[in-house]
């Protein structure tokens, strides 16, 4: 991923990323690239609150939140982003002032708000890559579509009860056969029908399964920023918490799909101006 500036460390960053300068596959010139980058992560609530904390802590330059919710206090058990004396306070208000107490060399800019079909290729653009750790399947689909018309990559989780997903999509990229890479509507070509998977209110979510997902998706933003590793594109990645097991699902590009296909039909954001928002507790089912 190109990143236009390389800023300098100052000496007070180079005591503080001294575990990363020392790495051969990161050291100053992939810090310097942390330091230089823009993420835009989507909601700061259970796999936000990981994601933001540990780009924070890597040193990614500014990091952009969305979220239009407040912190309540059924949210403390998972979103370790926010505490107790925050309930009440809007989610992208409390994240910015525990990054500032983790990490005063990074910039946090807060967008208290939804993001739509209004509003969404204005915020993907200003960003080098985006996560997405929303809660519904209209977001889910608007940010990625989104991310393609803006040529961005996409950092994707979502998490069940005991289980979580994670991948990479960088659809305006092609693989080394000169196809490209796949997009989210060609691993999930639809949504399945409102009110056919449960949402975490209804059948809980363990709060330490959120933290190891959100956390794996920090990693992979973090590779894509450096340049480093083997990206998640084409691969999502399925962690069951409760069989202690990792698995991988291939998927590829969608010659049909009508984001990135042969005949796209989806040129624009207007076809998610209507989009109804339904929170839901994880991913479309995948065979594995």
């Amino acid at each position: 991923m190109a990143i236009m500036s390389t800023p300098t460390l100052t000496a007070s960053e180079i005591e503080r990323y001294k575990r990363h300068l020392v790495l051969k596959d990161v050291g100053g010139q992939g810090q310097q690239r942390l330091k230089a980058a823009r993420v835009l992560c989507i909601g700061a609530g259970g796999l936000g609150s990981p994601l933001v904390m540990y780009l924070a802590a890597a040193g990614v330059g500014t990091i952009g939140i969305v979220d239009d919710d407040h912190v309540s206090l059924s949210n403390l058990q998972r979103q370790i982003a926010h505490d107790t004396p925050h309930v009440g306070v809007s989610k992208v208000e409390s994240a910015r002032e525990m990054i500032a107490r983790l990490n005063p060399h990074v910039t946090v800019e807060t967008h208290d708000t939804r993001i739509d079909a209004a509003n969404a290729m204005d915020l993907v653009s200003r960003y080098d890559i985006v996560a997405d750790g929303s809660d519904n399947f209209a977001t889910r689909y608007l940010v990625s579509d989104a991310c393609y018309l803006a040529r961005r990559p996409l950092a994707f989780a979502a998490v069940g009860p005991f289980d979580g997903y994670v991948t990479t999509f960088k659809p305006h990229e092609t693989k080394p056969d000169g196809t490209p890479w796949p997009t989210y509507r060609c691993l999930f070509p639809e949504a399945p029908p409102p009110g056919t998977v449960a949402n975490c209110a209804e059948v809980g979510v363990l709060g330490a399964v959120v933290g190891v997902v959100g956390t794996l998706q920090a990693t992979e933003v973090l590779k894509e920023l450096i340049g480093i590793g083997d990206s998640l594109a084409g691969r999502l990645m399925i962690y069951d918490a409760l069989s202690a097991r990792f698995q991988e699902v291939r998927y590829s590009w969608d010659r049909s799909n009508p984001l990135s296909g042969d005949t796209p039909t989806i040129r624009d954001l207007t076809v998610h101006a209507t989009a109804a928002l339904e929170p839901v507790c994880a991913a479309p089912s995948v065979s594995v």
